[in-house]
């Protein structure tokens, strides 16, 4: 077998072709067969337009069967496949478009492509890429490809300046499937209950390879709703979402343990789940939900175990073929429970970030290990916690302060439903320390109860200045806080004061 991913995934569901891929709510299911011929079809359509192994093909649609055909479709002819973001702006796509140089763009509407060539997917069979290929022959055979070729480029998400690309290979996507599927126990009579996007790692490398490495079933929703999600568990075996599936469930007042009698994994990513979120739902549902910790560069890279426990607040042990380790400022490596840079080092982890050589170099160690950013701690029995974000670290009057800290401590408190903690810019202490809180609904906290709790529990540096509340926190597609959409509206906050 060559080092094509496609190879790989078709291996594993090569005598399930009559089994079901993907089941919609309506009933209706799209077979194994059914996917890997329209895959087949789409690589012959996209051959017919010049794309050849190394191109790059752009992909802005919504989430349909035929999306997935797309990226299959891509890997079966050797061409790279970049995912964007269905809520990025012209000049966001733009930007990549440049950047990524692709031979032509797929997209849900008619759209300039900065002179490339832009094709219209839709998420009926009508639309016209759709269409076009049920009318081709299929292109049957699989480019060869080695494990270090490159299968996909993801833009992270911008929020600390222009995207960048996160170079991934086909060696890297393999290696971080076939680990989680073994991991966490993917087998046919799975039933993945998928309510993500699929411009991203967690929806489409993450689960959808699971799904496809265990020849499992896929109920593939369009978008999460709470509602809706609910209804379909009874049909399902494991959950993949983030922290705001879980809270929403939670919010519905008939969501318990009868919901989820057939369910045996509920996992959470993408952004980190609140302790007390894990224990109220392990008391509604009977589940102990299983975190785990990747990011668009690495795939996965920890995860807690199946059969085990799961601590809450923590993202578990490094993966089985995955190296971690948690550095100080100075190089040295950080003593048990003591907080450090986390980096990793393995097959998971990208080749680096396109067309950005000096950056890329900055950010792996000589021995190859890659800085994540992240903050973090290990345990004697080396179970990881995250601390917070590098970039997010606030220095106040010289002293480093982890917003993280602060958060867990808001968090707990009554009448708090969530917290974020940003620094701004500040004369005399070089960044001043700002919450932001999200009561709970009827909760009549105010500021003077906060910073009575935060006096009783934390150093004096590490203070909130400013204490504000808002509505909700502004949040990307995957339900990480933007903190730096959150910095810039506490900025013009103190400026209208």
């Amino acid at each position: 077998m060559d080092g094509n991913l496609y190879s790989l995934l078709r291996s594993r569901f090569d005598k399930a072709m009559d089994r079901p891929v993907f089941a919609g709510a309506d009933g209706g299911v799209v077979r194994y067969g059914e996917l890997d011929e329209l895959s087949a079809r789409l690589a012959a359509v996209l051959a017919a337009r010049g794309v050849a192994p190394g191109d790059r093909v752009a992909v802005q649609v919504e989430k349909s069967v035929a999306a997935v055909a797309l990226y299959l479709a891509c890997l079966r002819c050797g061409a790279v496949f970049v995912p964007l973001n269905t809520a990025y702006t012209d000049a966001e796509v733009d930007h990549v478009l440049r950047d990524a140089e692709p031979r032509i763009l797929v997209s849900s509407l008619a759209r300039q492509a900065a002179g490339r060539r832009c094709e219209i997917l839709g998420t009926t069979p009508d639309s016209p890429l759709w269409a076009e290929a049920l009318r081709t022959r299929p292109l049957e055979e699989v480019a060869a490809r080695s494990p270090g070729d490159l299968a996909a480029i993801v833009y992270t998400s911008g929020t600390t300046g222009a995207a960048k690309g996160a170079m991934t290979s086909h060696g890297n996507l393999a290696a971080n499937g076939r680990t989680l599927a073994e991991l966490w126990g993917f087998r046919r009579e799975d039933v993945l209950l998928h309510a993500l996007p699929i411009y991203h790692v967690h929806g489409l490398f993450v689960a959808l390879h699971c799904a496809m490495l265990g020849a499992s079933t896929v109920l593939f929703l369009p978008k999460f709703d709470a509602a809706q999600v609910r209804g379909l568990l009874p049909r399902s075996t494991v959950m993949m979402g983030v922290p705001t599936f879980y809270t929403r469930l939670l919010s519905l007042p008939q969501f318990g343990r009868e919901d989820c009698r057939s369910m045996r994994l509920f996992l959470s990513g993408s952004a980190p789940l609140l302790a007390d979120t894990h224990r109220e739902f392990e008391a509604r549902s009977g589940h102990r939900i299983l975190e785990r910790y990747g990011m668009t560069e690495t795939g996965m890279i920890t995860s807690n175990p199946l059969d085990g426990e799961r601590v809450a607040g923590t993202v578990g042990f490094a993966l089985p073929d995955v190296e971690v380790r948690i550095i100080r400022e100075d190089g040295s490596a950080a003593a048990v429970d003591e907080a450090g840079v986390l980096e990793v080092r393995g097959p998971n982890v990208f080749r680096g970030y396109w067309r950005l050589p000096e950056k890329s170099a900055r950010e792996f160690r000589a021995d190859g290990f890659f800085l994540t950013g992240d903050i973090a701690t290990c345990d004697a029995a080396g179970r990881i916690t995250l601390v917070g974000r590098a970039k997010d670290l606030i220095i106040t009057g010289g002293l480093n302060v982890y917003p993280r800290e602060i958060e867990e401590l808001l968090d707990a408190l009554p009448g708090v439903e969530e917290s974020a903690v940003v620094g701004v810019p500040d004369k005399d202490f070089g960044e001043a320390i700002v919450a932001v809180i999200v009561r709970k609904s009827g909760s009549d906290i105010d500021e003077a109860a906060i910073m009575d709790a935060v006096r009783a529990r934390l150093a004096r540096f590490k203070h909130p200045r400013r204490v504000l509340f808002a509505g909700e926190l502004p949040r990307n597609a995957m339900g990480k806080v933007q903190k730096k959409v959150l910095r810039e509206r506490c900025v013009a906050s103190a400026a209208a004061d």
